[in-house]
């Protein structure tokens, strides 16, 4: 090879790799192929199948309680009056705000071209269809009569009605149904160059199914562009969702008279929330998938990092929503505003509140500190303390503005029952339970475009040039 020929090729080769690697320099296209197939081709380890079995137990707890709602009514769940919404809608905001990270990390971040993106998003998706399917469980639960559930859904029919387009729950319906059904076919869309890869790693039966599944593809040119134009189509498509689907789930509440949900402040504060739970739920599942599979050179410490910036910037959007409830409340002049406001942190729900400002706000700055964020074990036990904030938010919302009403006769305070928390036990077994099953059966890193931020993709090759 030439002179010329060999620095113009390493010239163009150090211009592309001018930015920090976000993937060790050693790794080759080769090593990603393996390395990420691997958990999928191999049989599961004991910890997998330890991890499982207690999904799966708490899986079966939840459904038990289904069980007995069905057979003994919604008093289960400790509803009285005032407070008949309780912790079933609490659960359901939850989990509609933990399926928001894998949309903003999909979508949004890739029209951004954020290259850090390409080693979580996968999971960070399938953390989204998961969340929602436990989501859409809650309303239809709530609704008393969930074999009736299908009323909500708009199509002429011999009973002569109608759903009432005015009514927050029929807002959910097309919200949710449309989020999830978007959702889906992005992730799916994204899965298909990998499920081609691991096709053509298979034999027998595994074979015919990921052929199946990979509809056929061969990653000529032609797929290829086919498929970038796609991706970047339901991209947009799907951002505007991040901000509509939490925004009207937040019209539960803010299209009532309610003092604390009658406020415009819920669809920012919802959506800021939201992605501030999404992003603490990525980061306790890729702390616990990097390290049960082997991937810690994929999904590194800068991954975590970013994230952690991430999460504490909107764990400040939401200490500033906090901040701006209160001034509204006392800028309003109206006292039963007011009184809401100042029962929350005084009154009987104090520790509520305070558990969610500690957890939501203060113990969240400590990703400033870049040892901590760097520290795989601090950064997994803040995660969890975002999760627990975030569910106390939705809780501190819904029940201390509905135990004490306008008529102090009716107060009641609201306490959940040993069902209740079987039930959020049972919904996070359904979560991991499919989490667990994804991470068996499929890639939880999009191979196909990790290949695309390697610094040195061809290191062999380069090497190979400087020597001549």
């Amino acid at each position: 090879m030439s002179t010329d020929r060999r620095d113009s090729a390493i010239a163009v080769h150090d211009e592309l790799s001018a930015e920090p690697a976000l993937i060790p320099e050693h790794i080759e296209l080769r090593d990603v192929t393996r390395d990420v197939a691997r958990p999928v081709e191999a049989r599961p380890g004991p910890l997998w199948y330890l991890a499982f079995g207690l999904s799966a137990a708490a899986l079966g707890l939840g459904i038990w309680v289904v069980y007995n709602m069905f057979s003994r009514g919604l008093g289960l769940f400790g509803y009285n009056h005032p407070v008949m919404w309780g912790t079933l809608i609490t659960n359901f905001v939850f989990w509609v705000g933990i399926g928001h990270a894998g949309t903003l990390i999909s979508a949004i971040l890739f029209l951004l071209r954020q290259r850090w993106r390409t080693s979580i998003n996968r999971t960070a998706e399938a953390m989204t269809i998961f969340a929602v399917i436990c989501a859409a469980l809650f309303p239809i639960l709530h609704i008393g009569r969930p074999w009736l559930a299908f009323w909500l859904i708009p199509y002429p029919n011999e009973r002569l009605l109608w759903v009432n387009f005015r009514s927050p729950l029929v807002w959910d319906v097309f919200a949710v149904s449309t989020y999830f059904l978007t959702s889906l076919m992005f992730w799916y869309q994204g899965l298909i160059p990998d499920l081609a890869t691991i096709r053509d790693r298979a034999s027998g039966w595994k074979k015919k199914i990921y052929g199946i599944l990979s509809f056929g593809w061969q990653g000529t040119a032609r797929q290829w562009n086919h498929y970038e134009r796609a991706y970047a189509q339901f991209a947009w498509i799907a951002t505007p969702l991040v901000l509509s689907v939490h925004s009207i789930v937040s019209f539960d509440f803010a299209v009532s008279l309610i003092p604390g949900w009658h406020t415009t402040i819920f669809p920012p504060y919802f959506v800021a929330g939201a992605i501030f739970s999404g992003f603490g739920m990525v980061l306790s599942l890729m702390v616990i998938m990097r390290k049960v599979f082997r991937l810690e050179e994929y999904v590194t410490l800068r991954h975590v990092d970013l994230m952690c910036k991430v999460t504490l910037a909107t764990s400040m959007m939401v200490g500033f929503a906090y901040t701006t409830e209160f001034f509204m409340a006392w800028w309003s002049e109206d006292p039963f505003e007011r009184f809401i406001f100042a029962n929350r942190p005084t009154g009987e729900y104090a520790w509520a509140f305070w558990t969610m400002v500690i957890c939501n706000v203060v113990i969240p700055q400590l990703f400033w500190f870049r040892r901590i964020r760097y520290n795989m074990l601090a950064v997994f036990i803040i995660s969890i303390f975002v999760n627990i904030g975030m569910w106390f938010e939705r809780y501190n919302i819904i029940i201390t503005s509905l135990y004490k009403d306008f008529v102090p006769s009716n107060w009641m305070y609201f306490t959940p029952t040993i069902w209740d928390i079987a039930l959020l036990i049972g919904s996070f077994g359904l979560f991991f339970t499919l989490f667990f099953l994804f991470a068996k059966f499929f890639p939880t890193i999009a191979i196909a475009e990790v290949k695309t931020v390697l610094k040195y993709p061809y290191r062999k090759t380069v090497e190979q040039v400087e020597r001549v």
